[in-house]
């Protein structure tokens, strides 16, 4: 069953929705507190997330930078704007699909089953392995390994060696590794953030990778 998170503050439309969905086999969740969709996020690990423009606090087009910026996970934008540069915009921000209101709830589940399909299709397509250079992780079991060697990661290496290497070459902020890290409600303090970077710099020394991660100072890190 596929767990869909609804970000609309319409009590009526959410409502209609979450009904519909169940019927259909979804496993509805919905947001109640505008100021924490991102930690609602995390919380609630949805397959899919259906996201309205026009929110309090922050607009959907602000919600789905920021939620892309924490996972992959896929994102539908359900509004009333109907305006060419509003679809433009969700799709640089990174949003899967745009459903315009008022819309058939058939044809929401049917956008949201072409979505899922595609998502399922890419994760089964993706290898179970992430190759840079000489170095490989292994996705399942948290392991990095060089020239034969390997040497297992904890949960918190393993996400900052995964983003390092996803956009290896490019430097990464702190900031961005400490979103990915985010778990239990909290972000991992920066300390704590530069003793993994630390470990895991030790860790890959281990299988004879040597200053692989660079500090550019005052940026991020990069993955050379």
């Amino acid at each position: 069953m596929y767990k869909v998170l609804i970000a609309e503050d319409d009590l009526k439309i959410r409502t209609l929705i979450a009904n519909y969905l169940a019927k259909w086999n979804f496993q509805p969740a919905i947001i109640e507190n505008f100021k924490d969709i991102d930690k609602q996020m995390l919380q609630e690990e949805p397959h899919l997330i259906l996201l309205d423009i026009n929110l309090p606090v922050h607009d959907g087009f602000y919600w789905c930078s920021k939620l892309r910026q924490l996972s992959g996970i896929p994102i539908i934008i359900i509004s009333s704007r109907s305006q060419s540069m509003d679809i433009v915009m969700a799709m640089n921000m990174g949003a899967d699909d745009y459903i315009q209101k008022p819309f058939s709830l058939e044809v929401l589940v049917a956008k949201m089953n072409a979505v899922l399909r595609r998502s399922t299709f890419i994760q089964d397509k993706e290898n179970d392995q992430l190759t840079v250079g000489k170095l490989t992780l292994s996705i399942q079991n948290s392991f990095a390994s060089h020239h034969g060697k390997e040497v297992s990661l904890t949960r918190n290496e393993f996400q900052i060696l995964y983003i390092l290497m996803k956009k290896a070459g490019h430097i990464i902020s702190r900031d961005e590794i400490m979103r990915a890290l985010w778990e239990d409600e909290h972000f991992i303090d920066d300390n704590t953030l530069t003793v993994n970077i630390a470990r895991l710099r030790r860790k890959l020394e281990e299988i004879g990778l040597k200053e692989v991660i660079m500090t550019k100072k005052r940026q991020g890190y990069l993955l050379q």
